[in-house]
């Protein structure tokens, strides 16, 4: 049976990892694969049924966290966009200078994903690069250097990535600590890159000046100033509400949810149901991603039956005997993320080596969080960012390759090296 669910693994594994290439979205493979899986398990051991169904009762319990977590972020961060709050930020960048754009827009971005997420403000910053650099070929690099910068942003926070926010709700990690031990790992993986791509990058962009005044009345109109505050502040309440209540994170972001929810119905109180309409959070929920919600639930559950029926404890024998340094596996998986997602590949780890082998906020948890959270970034289809930006401007698989994916393995290297220092340097 144990073979039967391998091979049922690897074949749904490849056809999300290439999706573009089958033509089939990859939420229908995973939801496929998880249903199956436990499927093919229930019956083979039917004679234990029951021990089954508890096992899928629990192994539900625990992920319905992550997806009502991501649910709750979402709806906050399409509030914001629907009052154009995002804007605040966008249309105050008045350089010309393409150096100086870059790192502008790559500190934003590194900041921005640390508060919100990694494919959120991809989306927004690639909106914003469009309205700034109207030359394509010049505006790539910009976008290739925002992937970069949006997975080594989230990286260090426990709201910033999916990997990272599961490896935080999953108790490996506490927040405080991710953010104290990754953000210099994190910064040195972004500037690494950004530094040698400075030097190819030369002159003014060209783009439409911004009329700031009437930005403004527009954002005075439209309540924009407002709601980026509150939605911000909810989503950093998230992580203080965890260590203050300790219980689980989704319960924060929910509550942070109901908040701006109020805040949205009071700022258009005087509007019609009609006029209101865009701006609510029935709307925002309606904007969604339940896609990606999808994929998250389907390859959760797929990983639960590869852990209860043992598979990945045999796993972490065989590369322990194999390879053995913990640093190696880690930096590994890091590279391994940019060839399939590492939503399942964190999650095989998470079962794989357990809190009585390494307890919250080890050695190999944070750095399994760097690795997996930035070595996305070394192929354009390695994380969600990059998969959001591919598409939104018709990036090249083969252009990536080529021109960025040589410097985020560069900065993903220099990352991993300064942690293991650091880390070397605060053990002793």
């Amino acid at each position: 049976m144990e073979l039967v669910l391998i091979i049922l693994f690897v074949i749904g594994y490849a056809a999300i990892a290439f999706e573009h290439s089958i033509h089939i979205n990859k939420t229908a493979s995973a939801i496929i694969l998880g249903a199956l899986m436990w499927a093919i398990w229930a019956v083979c051991e039917h004679l234990h049924i029951e021990a089954i169904n508890e096992e899928l009762n629990l192994e539900l319990a625990n992920t319905s966290q992550i997806l009502f977590f991501l649910m709750g972020a979402m709806t906050i961060v399409e509030l914001i966009d629907a009052h154009e709050g995002f804007n605040i930020i966008t249309n105050r960048i008045t350089t010309k200078d393409t150096r100086r754009l870059l790192w502008i827009v790559c500190i934003i971005t590194f900041f921005l994903s640390a508060l919100l997420d990694n494919l959120t403000t991809t989306i927004v910053m690639v909106s914003l690069l469009r309205k700034l650099v109207h030359d394509k070929e010049q505006r790539l690099f910009f976008v290739g250097m925002v992937i970069v910068a949006a997975n080594a942003g989230g990286a260090w926070s426990p709201i910033g990535d999916v990997t990272t926010t599961m490896l935080w709700i999953g108790g490996q990690v506490s927040s405080v600590n991710i953010i104290k031990m990754l953000i210099l790992p994190s910064l040195v993986c972004l500037i690494v890159p950004l530094v040698i791509i400075s030097f190819k990058l030369k002159g003014q962009v060209k783009s439409d000046k911004i009329n700031v005044e009437k930005a403004e009345q527009i954002e005075r109109v439209k309540g924009s100033k407002l709601m980026l505050v509150i939605g911000l502040l909810g989503l950093l309440f998230v992580p203080i509400f965890k260590t203050v209540t300790h219980l689980p994170p989704y319960v924060g972001m929910l509550l942070s949810l109901g908040v701006i929810w109020i805040v949205s119905e009071i700022l258009h109180i005087d509007k019609t149901e009609e006029e209101k309409k865009p701006y609510s959070a029935l709307y925002a929920l309606t904007k969604i991603d339940v896609p990606s919600i999808l994929f998250f639930l389907g390859i959760l559950l797929s990983i639960g039956v590869l852990q209860g029926t043992g598979v990945l404890n045999s796993l972490a024998i065989y590369m322990d005997k194999t390879i053995g340094n913990k640093d190696v596996i880690a930096i590994a998986i890091g590279l391994l993320s940019s060839v399939v997602d590492n939503v399942p590949i964190v999650a095989a780890t998470m079962k794989m080596y357990t809190l009585d082998m390494f307890p919250v906020d080890s050695k190999l948890w944070e750095f399994i969080a760097y690795t997996a959270g930035t070595g996305g970034s070394c192929l354009i289809i390695g994380s969600a960012a990059g998969v959001a930006a591919m598409g939104m401007e018709k990036i090249n698989f083969m252009w990536y390759l080529k021109k960025i994916s040589f410097l985020a393995f560069l900065g993903y290297i220099a990352g991993a090296a300064v942690y293991l220092a650091q880390f070397s340097l605060i053990s002793n």
